[in-house]
């Protein structure tokens, strides 16, 4: 069943969870958030698809975080062997993209819920308690990007700017929307303010927008941003 985001649940002992994600910081910072949260325990960490596979087979958790777009395999992929050999496992996919290309070929391969990774800790803690009791969790512009796309007929287009970026830069573009500053968005994503400027002039560039301001815009018109 499908449910929405902030509904009171009740918590669910020891929910093993295991995080893929090609950066280590946002692993670091994910275990350490889900640490304080009571009946969840995080069995392992892994840094691609592979090795995703080996600790999933290894630890065979309740729950796993994935990322979509890591190197060595990526989370499409990654979910849909995982699935065949683990049909029990519930696999929430925290990623940084909206776009079709990434969202619909995962929920295909097998991905019980799908978060942005601008979701609050709470938000995660309660999505991964949810999956373990058998209810996937859709962030609403999620729900919304599915439900369209059976409304509004297919067309040719071709391939659009934020395409281009990369996970990290889409990291940024969306909490560049939210309108934080580079001091904020260097603390939410655990990198550096000179690490946030470079990321935001590629941004810039591959949007083809000349300042901040434009990008958010391009981002809101795109529904690439989290209101």
């Amino acid at each position: 069943m499908i449910r929405a985001l902030g509904q009171e649940e009740e918590l669910a002992p020891s929910v093993r969870v295991l995080l893929v994600d090609d950066h280590e910081m946002v692993r670091i910072g994910l275990a350490a958030v889900l640490d304080t949260e009571d009946g969840i325990e995080v069995v392992g960490e892994a840094g691609n698809g592979k090795e995703g596979i080996r600790l999933a087979l290894a630890y065979k958790p309740d729950v796993i975080l994935m990322d979509l777009v890591m190197d060595v395999m990526d989370g499409v992929e990654t979910t849909r062997l995982i699935m065949e050999e683990l049909p029990d496992t519930k696999v929430i996919v925290l990623t940084s993209y909206l776009d079709d290309s990434k969202l619909y070929p995962v929920i295909e391969a097998g991905a019980f819920s799908y978060l942005l990774k601008t979701s609050r800790a709470s938000e995660i803690a309660e999505a991964i308690r949810a999956a373990s009791r058998g209810q996937s969790v859709l962030e609403s512009q999620v729900a919304v990007k599915m439900m369209n796309r059976f409304r509004q007929p297919k067309q040719n287009m071709k391939k659009a700017p934020h395409e281009e970026l990369t996970e990290r830069e889409m990291d940024v573009l969306m909490l560049v929307a939210q309108g934080l500053s580079n001091q904020d968005i260097a603390d939410k994503l655990f990198i550096s303010i000179k690490t946030v400027k470079f990321h935001v002039t590629n941004v810039l560039n591959k949007l083809g927008v000349e300042d901040r301001t434009q990008a958010a815009i391009y981002a809101h018109k795109h529904d690439l941003a989290v209101d």
